[in-house]
């Protein structure tokens, strides 16, 4: 079975050997059949190499194990590439705009094209949207946020693509305005996914939490650990395409210390086991030492709810299981 690296790797070695055959016959069919949004597709093309040389070496580093410098390992590597991609991404759609807009007002310099860059326009769509399908679908496999930015990049070129397929047709149907319109938006587009992968990556860098499904799931697997009497509190940090968890439970304060201790590692073994998100996690034991209430009974509170509140059961203001 290929690890997450080598899948990460195939996709992306592949994705560069298109772009360089992309970028070649692009800039060649704009420059002799008169397309500067042509031209500007294939310089577009051409990013997608360098951004996809990053997601390589994004995903070389974040494949080594944890070192005297970095105890955590470093998938955060792929999350800080994603960052990068999306300021690129970004720069690109600029870039777009501005040369849309120039045309906008030029129009006159506006050359007509022949049928060589529009031909070519329509082999980049149909490459560019199978390089985005091939790379989402092992982007998502192994929850890679760096191939996740590289994927919409194609997209984001595909879209390119068909600006300049529609610039290009309605420019030799004598209406150069469709050019720098369909640039202009195009640009947007690209901008908006530029911007959203921006402050995901963003978040991960600043330790965002998991979801809040991904929260429930394992305050299901907690409650359904023997000995487990209440959940005190949960903090998850995305590390990359991981997750590292600190949980609080409550046992009850009779149990030996190795008691408390094996419940503590079947409820880690059995988290790290079942969801592949968690790389880490660590439990720490308190005593439910209040026997007047439910500190003796099943774990009643939803897990949807996550906020601290005073528990008058446990003693303790952060109780996850507290009612009142």
């Amino acid at each position: 079975m290929e690890t997450r690296y080598e899948e990460a790797s195939k996709v992306t070695i592949l994705a560069i050997l298109w772009n360089v055959f992309l970028s070649v016959i692009k800039i060649f069919a704009g420059v002799i059949g008169n397309s500067t949004a042509m031209i500007a597709d294939g310089i577009h093309s051409a990013s997608d190499i360098i951004t996809s040389v990053g997601v390589l070496i994004g995903n070389k580093i974040s494949s080594k194990p944890g070192d005297k410098e970095h105890n955590y390992g470093h998938e955060k590597a792929e999350t800080l590439v994603s960052f990068l991609l999306s300021i690129i991404l970004i720069a690109v759609a600029v870039t777009i705009g501005v040369d849309g807009a120039k045309k906008m007002l030029n129009l006159n310099e506006v050359k007509v094209p022949t049928l060589m860059p529009l031909v070519v326009a329509v082999i980049s769509i149909a490459i560019k949207e199978y390089q985005y399908r091939i790379t989402i679908k092992v982007a998502k496999k192994i929850n890679s946020p760096a191939l996740k930015a590289d994927a919409w990049h194609h997209r984001s070129d595909a879209f390119s693509s068909v600006a300049a397929f529609i610039g290009i047709g309605g420019a030799m149907l004598g209406y150069k305005i469709l050019e720098p319109i369909a640039t202009i938006v195009v640009a947007v587009i690209v901008c908006k996914v530029a911007l959203e992968i921006f402050i995901n990556a963003m978040n991960e860098l600043m330790d965002v939490s998991i979801s809040e499904e991904e929260e429930k799931k394992i305050l299901e697997y907690c409650k359904n650990t023997n000995g487990v009497k209440h959940i005190k509190t949960m903090r998850t940090r995305k590390h990359g395409a991981f997750a590292y968890v600190d949980l609080v439970i409550c046992v009850d304060g009779n149990l030996t210390v190795i008691q408390g201790h094996d419940i503590a590692s079947d409820l880690e073994k059995k988290l790290i086991d079942e969801i592949s998100l968690i790389k880490g996690i660590t439990v720490h034991v308190e005593p439910c030492s209040n026997k007047v209430d439910s500190c003796d009974k099943e774990i009643s509170k939803e897990p949807q709810i996550l906020k601290e509140h005073i528990c008058t059961e446990c003693n303790s203001k952060d109780c996850l299981n507290n009612s009142k």
